[in-house]
């Protein structure tokens, strides 16, 4: 955890809170991704997102929440200057899918849920392969979401990163 602050926040907060923004965005504009040459996958914002802005005492959150739910609310919080904090994401890479809560504060998942594993209904399937499956899927999504930050660095780092915000704003007024 960073010790670093500005402006009263943790740097660790700041990027995360970019981060998740940045991902919202993305998934609804340009959502394909790629974590390896041959390995594309997609990024869905699902029906749980929680917004927040301010600082100290008037520290403001909206949480949006719902099945179908279109996050209205949360993007209209975006548009205040609340950045996301915490939001449920779906990576698919067909026909398989992922299902975690990642949070701004500490990059923490929670509830990663990966593909089911099949297997283990003979009698001479080996017991372990389905331990090492689902190993196997675990690694998978965690490989996902360290390229979905990857990208996010290198254009966070990089000279586009203006050029990124404009669209980013751009895509929540539109």
């Amino acid at each position: 955890m960073s010790n670093v602050e500005y402006l009263g926040q943790s740097v660790d907060m700041l990027l995360g809170q970019e981060f998740l923004t940045w991902l919202w965005y993305r998934s609804e504009t340009a959502n394909k991704f790629k974590a390896g040459p041959d390995e594309e996958f997609s990024v869905f914002m699902e029906q749980r997102i929680v917004v927040q802005g301010g600082e100290g005492e008037l520290i403001e959150t909206a949480s949006v929440s719902g099945a179908m739910s279109e996050l209205r609310e949360a993007r209209l919080g975006l548009t205040t200057g609340k950045k996301v904090t915490r939001a449920l994401i779906r990576l698919e890479q067909e026909p398989e899918t992922w299902q975690l809560t990642l949070k701004a504060e500490d990059f923490s998942i929670g509830s990663l849920k990966t593909p089911k594993v099949e297997g283990g209904a003979e009698k001479d399937d080996d017991p372990d392969a389905i331990f090492f499956e689902k190993v196997y899927l675990l690694e998978k999504g965690l490989s996902f979401i360290d390229a979905l930050y990857k990208e996010f660095l290198r254009l966070r780092l990089g000279s586009n990163w203006i050029e990124e915000v404009r669209d980013v704003q751009a895509w929540l007024y539109s």
